[in-house]
């Protein structure tokens, strides 16, 4: 690899950490907060005894929590040791770095403050989120985290609690924070190594162009809140079917949150779970 090939590098890994440590800080408060202010009896109220009805409560979610696909991992596996259903749990991880305000509006603006694509992206996402998580509803038995270390913790005062969450959510932080760096380095690699060019050239044909995007997307490894202006630069190359693949892949899976989702749940889920997505998506936006 030559100097210009590792600056490059450089440059790729440090704006994909950059861009996505702002929201795994925010995921890791949220998990402190629900940690420590938030009971399983509380939770037990909140979501509907209903599996489909607490798989599409959780879906809806993700609308006013500001997490992107990274940070959403310490969030759900917090709600799941907290008591959520792993079906509704996973729903509220896919769809919540697609339909939060941030994203839909970064979508709105790059799409030329058009409301089609934000309306498509948006409900996709949630159908896609149903469907998975339905799935998951059979096929998941036991518990797919790889520690349930969840023991309750009384407090005496709020700054007993207030001191709890930091402590929490700077633990969590560490605890991601690598995979998020291990992630982000290799998806450099591969974006140094495979030119976006050749990817494009083999996505001539209906399927192919999908599956192109969606291998584009989990290679460049966005963030949410910004993957919506680089696919907006491929209308004159791609179908909207096919960029809004893109738009739904990615959010949902990339190489970084992948790392990040073995550091959380088990290999056998996470293979599952990485093929229900990519059938879902891949035959949701055909259909479309």
């Amino acid at each position: 690899m030559n100097m210009e090939s590792l600056l490059q590098l450089n440059t790729i890994f440090i704006s994909i950490v950059i861009e996505a440590l702002p929201f795994i800080l925010i995921g890791v408060i949220f998990s402190g907060i629900i940690q420590v202010f938030i009971s399983e009896e509380m939770i037990a109220k909140l979501m509907p005894k209903n599996t489909i009805l607490a798989i599409l409560v959780a879906s809806l979610l993700g609308a006013i929590i500001p997490a992107c696909e990274c940070g959403i991992i310490p969030i759900t596996r917090r709600l799941i040791l907290k008591g959520v259903s792993v079906p509704a749990a996973v729903a509220f991880m896919i769809t919540g770095p697609i339909i939060n305000p941030i994203v839909l509006f970064s979508t709105y603006i790059a799409f030329g403050n058009s409301w089609s694509m934000v309306l498509h992206r948006g409900l996709l996402a949630i159908l896609a989120s149903i469907i998975i998580g339905i799935f998951l509803q059979f096929i998941v038995k036991d518990s797919p985290l790889k520690s349930t270390d969840s023991h309750a913790a009384h407090y005496h005062s709020f700054s007993e609690k207030i001191s709890a969450m930091l402590k929490h959510s700077i633990d969590e932080f560490f605890s991601v924070g690598k995979y998020l760096v291990a992630g982000s380095l290799i998806a450099a690699l591969v974006q140094t190594t495979i030119k976006t060019s050749t990817l494009v050239s083999i996505g001539n044909g209906t399927v192919s162009s999908h599956v192109v995007m969606m291998g584009l997307a989990y290679v460049l490894s966005l963030c949410s809140q910004a993957d919506a202006f680089i696919a907006a630069s491929f209308r004159g190359s791609f179908s909207t079917s096919s960029i809004l693949a893109f738009l739904l892949f990615g959010p949902m899976l990339d190489i970084k949150n992948t790392m990040m989702l073995l550091s959380t749940f088990k290999a056998k889920f996470v293979a599952v779970l990485c093929t229900a997505i990519t059938v879902t998506v891949l035959v949701l936006t055909l259909v479309f």
